[in-house]
């Protein structure tokens, strides 16, 4: 499997841009996420090997405008996506969507088999988010658009949709306004729920980046855009 960092507010390439936001292709069909900035996403996929024609799938984590500030333009270039929308957004912009592409499945708050081996946490409380779990056989990988329900709590979630534990774990952790103290009470539940690696990247905070890449060590993998990441 290979995951395509191609918005980010940090940089791995510095010939792609950089906004405020977040989003990853999955294997170059399934896009997660659209950033802040449709056009910038669009430059940078193409820059990446990513043609959004081919895409077939897009995830929407939840209705912040970093994380679906790009769905206009990819849908007006690729009209024929199945789209995995929370019920937290806009019920106005979800009639819209649908006129908009292949299929629209709205997720709730009980987890849900999406297709093949993607599932979705389900909506989670506070803001209305779903992540997503990628089934890899053994262990599970989890993509997050800001953790905003905690992402010790979406990894704890992940676990008891599949029964198996989570790997890998991408993504924006909402830790950038956490204290020291609370980023390593996070690392350390981490740690104990088995999570092997991590990228945090996005909303994750400086100070956080830093602590997970001390404490993980090798399992610490940068994130940024540009980033190609295969398991």
């Amino acid at each position: 499997m290979k995951i395509k960092i191609v918005f980010d507010n940090y940089k791995a390439n510095e010939n792609l841009e950089s906004f405020w936001g977040f989003s990853c292709v999955i294997d170059d069909y399934f896009l997660f996420d659209t950033g802040s900035n449709g056009r910038a996403l669009l430059r940078n996929m193409a820059k990446m090997g990513v043609n959004v024609k081919d895409l077939k799938y897009l995830f929407i984590s939840h209705p912040h405008w970093d994380h679906i500030g790009g769905i206009d333009s990819v849908v007006d270039v690729n009209r024929k996506m199945s789209l995995f929308l929370p019920n937290s957004l806009s019920k106005l912009y979800i009639r819209d969507l649908k006129m908009l592409s292949r299929e629209v499945k709205v997720v709730y708050e009980n987890p849900i088999k999406l297709f093949g081996k993607f599932y979705s946490t389900g909506v989670m409380e506070p803001i209305g988010e779903q992540s997503l779990i990628i089934d890899e056989g053994e262990f599970s990988i989890v993509i997050t658009g800001c953790a905003h329900p905690g992402v010790v709590n979406i990894v704890k979630r992940a676990i008891e949709v599949l029964n198996k534990p989570v790997g890998y774990v991408i993504g924006g952790f909402h830790l950038m306004r956490s204290s020291e103290e609370e980023i390593a009470k996070v690392i350390k539940a981490l740690r104990n729920l088995k999570v092997e690696y991590v990228t945090p990247t996005h909303c994750s905070g400086d100070l956080a980046i830093e602590m997970f890449k001390n404490i993980y060590g090798e399992g610490y993998i940068p994130g940024g855009v540009g980033r190609i990441i295969e398991f």
